[in-house]
């Protein structure tokens, strides 16, 4: 860009935080839900879901009392979803699936024809990824996945026809793609920005979506029995959160125009990539960096202390005053996934002789709340989420950083089509929130006058 240009820009851009902000009063005076969201910050309610559920309190003599977090898919609690495929040493993503796409735990032929049909749905287009993936590749997978969704609205005849049985035929076919074009979109840009050797496996139909993820995307495709198991349990806790949450609800204001199912995903894609939403634990890695780069023993419950204090007071790491991976929207007392995924991360670190690591970040769960609570002075329980470990655990499945959104995202379009479905069996119409103008009625100036 020009210096000129530039400047322009950069006027114009002055211009628009002038003539751009509203008082923050006003949302109170005008009884406005920034945020859609209310005083406390609980959503407010915009819709109704049989998908999933999330409880972080309970009404105890009329009183909200926070307790453990629970979530369910369906109605059944998380825990007790996970232990049962746990248990019996089996992979759960396509069965948990299953369930969230139509209601119910398939039984064992119902589950074994639906894999099939996962399987045979994983496969792209002749030249697809000769002709778009390895086309501009970019760092940002996230876009690029989003450039390979909208392209294969391309190849479909009938791209526009929302009857529930061919979005569901096109919400299948991308469930299964998800892992090719994230996959696929890395080694691109590993190959042609990072100048390191290209590899292209294709997937094997007689592993589960866990497996091939790792297959894929290692050059001599090996794996142990515990990373698969360890990515698959990642994949089942991060399949679905509730329609309340941002890339959920924009599926339903998406469908809700009657756009097609590719325009859908990828908007939704494009909602969950904002570090906000699916980017965190990355966040929560990089700050595990700075934490060793400047605290000298890492052992030392004191400094590790020290070091939290001064995240908080915007003296270190992003300076942004944030202990990522500590907290939620929702949550208060206990995020119920992080509780499923601790054990596992132990174990994996064994493994992966990372014990010294895992240790670190069980201290920091345990210290963190206690310095928020007294630097913040509060006291309704903060507790790590399901992004504190996880960006851990990609790290020792030596997945690249610029595929931990991706991986999030190959989970959550399964809940994202199980809304999209909700949406258009019921009907609904289209979502049209309300903004309160501020802005009064003024005068024209004619050109010659202004």
């Amino acid at each position: 860009m020009n210096k000129n240009k530039e400047k322009m820009i950069s006027e114009l851009a002055e211009k628009c935080i002038e003539n751009g902000v509203i008082d923050n009063t006003l949302y109170k005076k005008y009884n406005v839900k920034r945020g859609l969201r209310d005083e406390n910050g609980t959503g407010v309610v915009a819709g109704l879901t049989q998908i999933s559920t999330i409880q972080a309190s309970e009404i105890i003599d009329g009183k909200v009392i926070p307790c453990d977090g629970k979530l369910m898919y369906r109605g059944i609690d998380i825990k007790k979803l996970c232990r049962g495929f746990l248990d019996d040493d089996r992979f759960g993503y396509e069965e948990i699936a299953y369930l969230i796409l139509f209601g119910n735990l398939p039984n064992a032929q119902e589950l074994k024809e639906f894999r099939q049909l996962v399987s045979e749905s994983r496969t792209l287009p002749t030249n697809f990824n000769r002709d778009v993936i390895m086309k501009a590749p970019s760092k940002d997978m996230m876009n690029t996945i989003s450039r390979s969704i909208l392209t294969l609205a391309s190849y479909d005849d009938n791209y526009s026809d929302t009857s529930i049985s061919n979005v569901l035929r096109q919400c299948i076919m991308l469930i299964s793609v998800f892992p090719m074009l994230a996959v696929y979109g890395y080694q691109a840009y590993s190959h042609y920005e990072c100048n390191k050797s290209l590899f292209i496996h294709y997937p094997n139909p007689q592993l589960s979506t866990a497996e091939n993820i790792l297959m894929m995307l290692r050059p001599d495709q090996k794996y142990s029995h515990l990373e698969a198991k360890i990515l698959d349990l990642a994949l089942v806790l991060h399949m679905e959160h509730g329609g309340g949450n941002n890339s959920s609800f924009t599926t339903h204001v998406v469908s809700s125009s009657g756009s097609d199912t590719y325009s859908v995903i990828a908007s939704a894609l494009s909602s969950l990539k904002g570090p906000r939403h699916g980017g965190a634990n990355i966040k929560v890695v990089e700050m595990f960096d700075d934490l060793k780069k400047n605290v000298s023993d890492t052992k030392d419950e004191e400094q590790v202390a020290q070091y939290l204090t001064k995240l908080l007071h915007k003296e270190g790491f992003d300076k942004s005053g944030l202990i990522y991976g500590m907290g939620h929207a929702v949550y208060s007392i206990s995020d119920p996934r992080a509780g499923v995924f601790r054990n596992f991360v132990h174990q994996l670190a064994d493994e992966k002789g990372m014990s010294d690591d895992y240790e670190l970040y069980a201290m920091v769960e345990e210290l963190a709340p206690k310095v928020i609570a007294k630097e913040r002075h509060i006291y309704k329980g903060v507790s790590a989420n399901v992004d504190f470990y996880s960006g851990f655990v990609y790290r020792m499945l030596n997945i690249p950083e610029e595929l931990f959104t991706p991986i999030f995202a190959i989970a959550r379009v399964v809940g994202w089509s199980a809304h999209r479905l909700e949406e258009l069996i019921n009907k609904a119409k289209i979502i049209r929130p309300a903004y309160k103008s501020i802005k009064e009625e003024c005068g024209y100036t004619p050109l010659g006058e202004r």
